[in-house]
């Protein structure tokens, strides 16, 4: 039997983020969008040292999950709400949430976020949210099999193409 783990990323995994970062974007993106966007957007938001002062940052905080000890995806959550919520301080946001490729349906997401809530709740969060793809339409499925649901949209530019994302939410149980 395989076993799963899901740590909480420390200085010495911020070059491993970067690079499972940067993959798991490429992977799940490239198709539906054209090549020089994705580079673009690859070149400035997941450049290998902003990922990895992002790492250090004490705000940010990154799990990641290894299965039978070998990485295979990761979670990015900081402490906030977005402007169209209420309720800052009762807030934490999922920035990102990937798993690689050839661990997606092997339950690797579902544990990622069974931990990203209860880390959320152990910190007395109220409501935990996201932004996705309007177009990622297996995420959004996902989010809401966890209780998620649209609150609104915003603008997110990938390369120099602007795209609307969905804000979903999940209120978190006192």
């Amino acid at each position: 039997m395989k076993r799963l783990e899901i740590q909480t990323a420390t200085a010495d995994d911020a070059s491993l983020i970067a690079t499972i970062s940067r993959e798991t974007f490429y992977d799940s993106f490239a198709d539906q969008n054209t090549a020089e966007d994705m580079q673009l957007f690859l070149n400035t938001q997941f450049a290998s040292e902003k990922l990895m002062a992002e790492v250090l940052d004490p705000l940010h905080i990154y799990f990641i999950a290894f299965l039978d000890d070998q990485p295979v995806g990761y979670c990015k959550i900081k402490p906030g709400a977005h402007s169209q919520m209420d309720g800052s301080a009762e807030a934490i946001e999922i920035c990102r949430f990937y798993a690689r490729k050839n661990s997606i349906g092997k339950g690797i997401g579902k544990a990622m976020m069974q931990h990203a809530l209860s880390y959320a709740a152990s910190l007395g969060k109220k409501k935990v949210w996201l932004g996705v793809w309007e177009k990622n339409h297996r995420a959004i499925a996902f989010y809401q099999s966890f209780g998620f649901s649209k609150f609104g949209e915003h603008d997110f530019l990938l390369g120099t193409d602007l795209q609307r994302d969905w804000l979903m939410m999940k209120e978190l149980k006192s």
